[in-house]
């Protein structure tokens, strides 16, 4: 029997199961996202972050869906912020993180917050990606088996669909089409489906539905996302507040800049896990 250290954290209601690279060097990390993730039968979480030291930079992060599939995560890498600090792997309170979006600057504010910047979005298509003429790959019409929706689709370090709405869906719209959306031929990768109010143009309001993960409280990389879609459509500015069903995270983008996710980043509790055998 195997007693694995691990730490929960939690981002607006994203959580995650976090783990020192060199404690897993044995193991199948897809697989043991699969495992770990699964709610009710394991410790239960949106994604898997195994954090060890970087090639160029005191911190590597990596993260894992809970379908096994390696992504980027906005919310995951504040969260790896705090956990490196708390940790004494990084310095702080500024540094770099290794991620498979690139290095990225994170920052823990003097008020508890943790500040990332995120890169410059990216628009076009094959980037993105997405299967559309144009870029950026703005009202796309995907049509589904009932009708047609219309999308604006980017990368925020993973690939997003953002579709304006009036009010969020309700539970039966919600989740008949997110799935349909996010395995649309449209999308090589699979996209993530981000419902989205415009309550004003300093306020968004989200009901996320993540690619590989299913319904989640918080995306970070999605709130991004969310806001240049809708800076892009004149419907938002420079500087928003964008509220889920986990909190709000602040997002801060110029055209032609990077993007900056600012929002809390918690430790719930550490403990070990016991794993009854190791897959290479």
């Amino acid at each position: 029997m195997n007693e694995l250290p691990f730490a929960k954290m939690q981002g607006v209601g994203n959580d995650f199961v976090v783990l020192a690279e060199e404690t897993v060097v044995s193991f199948s990390l897809p697989d043991l996202a699969r495992r770990l993730c699964q709610r009710r039968f394991a410790i239960g979480a949106d994604g898997l972050l195994v954090v060890g030291r970087g090639s160029l930079h005191a911190v590597r992060m990596r993260m894992f869906n809970p379908d096994g599939s390696e992504d980027m995560c906005g919310n995951g890498l504040r969260c790896v912020a705090k956990w490196a600090v708390l940790h004494g792997i990084a310095a702080g309170p500024r540094f770099w993180v290794e991620t498979i979006d690139g290095d990225k600057q994170v920052e823990l504010l003097s008020d508890g917050m943790v500040r990332v910047e995120l890169g410059k979005p990216r628009f076009e298509p094959k980037q993105v990606p997405v299967l559309a003429e144009k870029a950026p790959a703005m009202d796309v019409p995907v049509e589904l088996s009932h009708g047609t929706v219309r999308l604006t689709s980017l990368s925020t370090g993973s690939t997003h669909s953002v579709l304006f709405t009036d009010q969020l869906p309700g539970d039966e719209v919600f989740l008949r089409d997110s799935p349909m959306i996010e395995n649309h031929p449209l999308f090589p990768q699979r996209t993530s489906v981000l419902w989205t109010v415009v309550e004003s143009p300093s306020r968004l309001r989200m009901r996320i539905w993540e690619r590989g993960v299913g319904e989640t409280l918080a995306c970070g990389t999605g709130a991004c996302a969310a806001a240049v879609a809708a800076q892009l459509h004149g419907l938002a500015g420079e500087s928003v507040e964008v509220y889920s069903a986990g909190g709000v995270l602040r997002v801060q983008w110029r055209a032609g800049e990077p993007v900056y996710l600012t929002g809390a980043a918690e430790l719930v509790y550490q403990g070990y896990y016991l794993l009854e055998e190791v897959k290479a």
